[in-house]
């Protein structure tokens, strides 16, 4: 099968190794154009063109999907199948065109957790299980015919970081067990069921960051656990903001609410909560650099 990659993070490049790996025909890697970063603002290259030009595969990367111009190069590949795995969203010119149908990988046991951020907000959710699915894109985002799913236990200590480079490989097992099952004609589709009580994934806005809700240290572990270490969760204190980079929760009816922390100033930092506390082990003051509690009270006070 003639198969067009569609993908750019790091979470997409593992998806395409497989396939490469397992010398699929992958025809065309379609990823996003190249965007100048940094202080000397050089043009950086996605996880996926890194990938794909260290094993000379043709990169295509269009600035619009509906561009005559890329709408006519796409069709001259002749694609069979076409496999997208964390990529803006798809024109139906483009998607439809394969002739064995294009399918997603979704970081989610769909119909839950639609959206951007499905990785995270399981975790924020306090969810004890997730995984990933395989769909067939059709013209409403993340609703289509499901293919097949994979789930995975999520352990106390994971957080983003950790649950992510977990799903991307399962993920990958799962793409290249789709395409080996589309290659031998067995794949059967079922559609989604959906209801009121599905949990959206939208996108992790600044506001999420702010801890101010202090009802419950777990609700707090949660968001902690579901941001870092992308993301930079933080409290405010004395007009002064703190970046939590870990902790965890102590459920204890003994919550102190007199004060937003507990501390002795030494070892220990703790916010109160109305069910507990959340201990903070690791803190970055904002413009300083990350340290644990006992390094952060040698030369600071709160």
């Amino acid at each position: 099968m003639r198969i067009a990659f569609f993908g750019t993070p790091d979470f997409a490049s593992e998806s395409l190794k497989r396939l490469v790996e397992k010398h699929k025909n992958v025809v065309a890697v379609i990823t996003a154009p190249d965007k100048p970063s940094g202080r000397g603002l050089q043009m950086n290259e996605s996880d996926v063109k890194k990938y794909a030009l260290s094993q000379n595969l043709t990169i295509l990367q269009p600035e619009k999907m509906k561009s005559p111009e890329f709408v006519e190069q796409y069709r001259s590949l002749q694609i069979d199948v076409a496999v997208v795995v964390a990529f803006r969203m798809m024109p139906e010119i483009i998607w439809s065109m394969p002739s064995h149908g294009t399918f997603n990988l979704h970081g989610s046991l769909l119909p839950n957790y639609r959206g951007a951020a499905p990785i995270n907000w399981a975790l924020i959710h306090g969810e004890k299980e997730t995984g990933v699915t395989t769909f067939f894109i059709n013209s409403e985002i993340d609703k289509g015919d499901l293919i097949y799913q994979s789930k995975i236990d999520i352990q106390k200590e994971d957080n983003f970081g950790t649950l992510y480079s977990k799903l991307k490989v399962i993920g990958a097992d799962l793409v290249l067990k789709t395409i080996e099952d589309l290659e031998k004609g067995i794949v059967n589709t079922f559609p989604q069921q959906f209801s009121s009580n599905d949990k959206p994934a939208p996108k992790i806005d600044k506001e999420l960051l702010h801890i101010h809700n202090f009802e419950s240290c777990t609700n707090i572990e949660n968001l902690v656990r579901g941001l870092i270490p992308v993301y930079k969760p933080f409290f405010t204190y004395k007009d002064k903001k703190y970046i939590i980079k870990n902790g965890f929760a102590e459920k204890s009816s003994i919550a102190n609410s007199s004060d937003l922390i507990t501390t002795d100033e030494k070892t220990f930092l703790k916010l109160n909560c109305n069910d507990g506390f959340f201990h903070i082990t690791a803190i970055q003051p904002d413009g300083k650099k990350e340290m644990d509690i006992v390094s952060f009270f040698n030369g600071n006070k709160i």
